[in-house]
């Protein structure tokens, strides 16, 4: 009897793994931010890391580019923000053990918000955030968000066109075992009803 509570504790606390999620971090540099009204787009950006649990790598890894919808209010020299939509691609190039081909590919789940920070000196520096949901390279569906800084734009505001300082990416995908330990979990808890049943 002893055995089978066992078996049957360990059968529902297996599944409880399968909540458990690993998120990757992207760190890309560079490229060139345009855009107006009708929505921001970032072109020629390169993946320069790429973090997990397991550490980080660093090189030229790939590029990363999105486009924004079109402007929903505000506007572009003193801050605005962006409708949901849109599209957001990280791709890998096949250098240290980095993916060749699509990594992530989707749009952003909300609105995106575009900040003007005005430093100490009178000079100005942008960032974009929003949120992500999209297809992780193995399928699945998966969300994220970014952050996006551009390079201090001096003591004039966005006049359309302007560089990525850097900008980070985080993206949460499920844990690979995950699946595997969900199925162990319904199998056991089979096996205890199935036993149970039989006696």
């Amino acid at each position: 009897m002893k055995r089978m509570i066992l078996l049957f504790l360990l059968a529902l606390a297996l599944p409880m793994a399968a909540f458990a999620n690993n998120s990757v971090d992207f760190t890309n540099a560079g490229g060139t931010l345009s855009g107006s009204s009708a929505g921001l787009s970032l072109t020629g950006s390169t993946l320069i890391a790429m973090g997990t649990g397991g550490g980080i790598i660093t090189g030229n890894l790939g590029t990363l580019d999105f486009s924004t919808a079109g402007l929903t209010g505000g506007n572009l020299q003193t801050g605005a923000t962006f409708a949901a939509g849109g599209s957001f691609t990280i791709t890998g190039n096949g250098t240290n053990g980095i993916s060749n081909g699509v990594i992530f590919t989707g749009t952003f789940s909300g609105p995106v918000t575009w900040t003007m920070v005005t430093l100490a000196n009178g000079t100005h520096n942008y960032t974009l955030s929003g949120a992500l949901t999209g297809t992780w390279m193995g399928g699945g569906t998966v969300n994220g968000a970014t952050v996006q800084l551009t390079i201090n734009t001096g003591k004039g505001f966005f006049n359309g066109s302007t560089t990525i300082s850097s900008g980070d990416t985080n993206i949460v995908v499920p844990e690979p075992g995950s699946l595997t330990l969900l199925g162990t979990g319904l199998v056991g808890l089979a096996g205890v009803i199935r036993r149970k049943l039989k006696a």
